[in-house]
């Protein structure tokens, strides 16, 4: 299966409201046969800029080399799309209506079984060679009976904290993946140099409930609002997210797709949650064929849905969420100027 097969459907109403995709794994191989369409698709939903995350070292050249398809072999696929969706216009830069690609380099906790030592020591090398834009994702996870383990988790909080210095070492915002551990990673943070109001920082496909979505802003980081905001019933992060909001303002927000997994709910086709990356490096992308795949397309249906919870204009919300992104990333992209007719 590929990425074409997924339940693409566009969301009209908000088809040329710029937007950055915070968080995707679209250097994973379900996309290989099919990436260059993907990205005009995106590029004609209005998705700017996209942020590659790594999650194991052995896949961080892929990164590179996805990144360098899409800014360079995939321009001129994605300059034609911002002609056709030309009431869209960056002034004075064609090239700024296209989609651009950026790296985080991170070992992720849940793999912490895969990682060694020598992946810290290659991956501090790669951050002052090939400088990515963040670091992550990395953080905490214990989902499953076995990432509880003292040894696993104790390995697992050995891995955040060196990441951690290496943000720290190198000013770079990190990408937290928190799942079921997020008393733990607050302690963490709190104890550590790393200050995300100064270097930024995602809470990447945020999980928890209210306290911790208002304790994550308090110290800096952004919440990363997914696909899973678009379905109903997931009651507990809706109340999360508006719980940050009344207390922070919509400035604690950014949106993600963390493609290919977290589908919309609107674009789904079946009842499969398993993740398209797979448990480890050798079934990667396993399961597919039944795997609701998400793709960056899809992130205007984010925009809409947190758009309706929060009562808030969408074409408002995606002008500050633009804002947000690059607070937490720390960097200046200028938001592309909708024409008025």
């Amino acid at each position: 299966m590929t990425a074409l097969d997924s339940p693409y459907i566009a969301p009209h109403s908000s088809s040329a409201l710029p937007l950055i995709d915070t968080h995707t794994h679209f250097d994973a191989p379900v996309f290989d046969n099919d990436r260059a369409v993907q990205v005009e698709k995106a590029c004609e939903q209005g998705v700017r800029h996209l942020m590659l995350v790594g999650y194991l070292y052995e896949h961080f050249d892929r990164l590179y080399e996805t990144k360098r398809l899409i800014n360079e072999d995939f321009q001129s696929i994605t300059a034609q799309a911002a002609i056709v969706q030309s009431s869209i216009i960056k002034a004075g830069n064609q090239h700024n209506s296209s989609l651009d690609a950026h790296i985080a380099l991170g070992l992720h906790p849940f793999y912490v079984k895969q990682h060694t030592e020598a992946h810290l020591d290659n991956m501090a090398k790669m951050l002052a060679d090939e400088r990515p834009l963040a670091i992550g994702e990395i953080g905490l996870d214990t989902f499953t009976d076995e990432m509880k383990q003292p040894d696993v988790l104790a390995k697992q909080e050995y891995f955040f904290k060196a990441q951690l210095d290496m943000a720290v070492t190198h000013q770079l915002p990190v990408m937290l993946h928190i799942r079921k551990a997020h008393a733990e990673a607050l302690a963490i943070l709190k104890a550590h140099d790393y200050n995300a109001h100064n270097l930024g920082g995602v809470a990447h496909s945020f999980s928890g409930g209210e306290q911790e979505a208002k304790a994550f802003v308090k110290l800096g980081f952004k919440l990363g609002v997914t696909g899973q905001v678009t379905n109903p019933n997931a009651k507990k992060l809706r109340r999360a997210i508006q719980a940050a909001v009344d207390s922070y303002g919509l400035e604690c927000l950014v949106i993600e797709t963390d493609c290919p997994d977290m589908t919309p709910i609107m674009c789904q086709h079946s009842n499969n949650s398993q993740s398209a990356l797979g448990q480890n490096s050798d079934n990667e992308g396993d399961g597919t064929s039944a795997h609701n795949i998400n793709v960056p397309a899809n992130l205007p249906w984010v925009l809409l849905s947190l758009s309706e919870l929060l009562d808030v204009p969408s074409d408002r919300l995606a002008e500050q969420l633009w804002q947000n992104s690059c607070d937490a990333l720390r960097t200046d992209w200028h938001y592309p100027i909708l024409s008025k007719g």
